[in-house]
């Protein structure tokens, strides 16, 4: 399982549906708003 890095949520690496790369590492989201506030700001959450 991974974590979303915006609400802290597991997530189910193989059925995320929502799921970024960013600087070589991908993150996995619950939900396109959580997809949606990392994207904005991923220096924020990618630590």
């Amino acid at each position: 399982m991974a974590k979303d890095p915006i609400c802290k949520m597991d997530v189910n690496e193989k059925t995320a549906k929502y799921k970024t790369t960013y600087k070589g590492k991908t993150y996995y989201f619950c939900a396109p708003g959580c997809l949606k506030t990392f994207e904005a700001n991923p220096e924020k959450y990618s630590k």
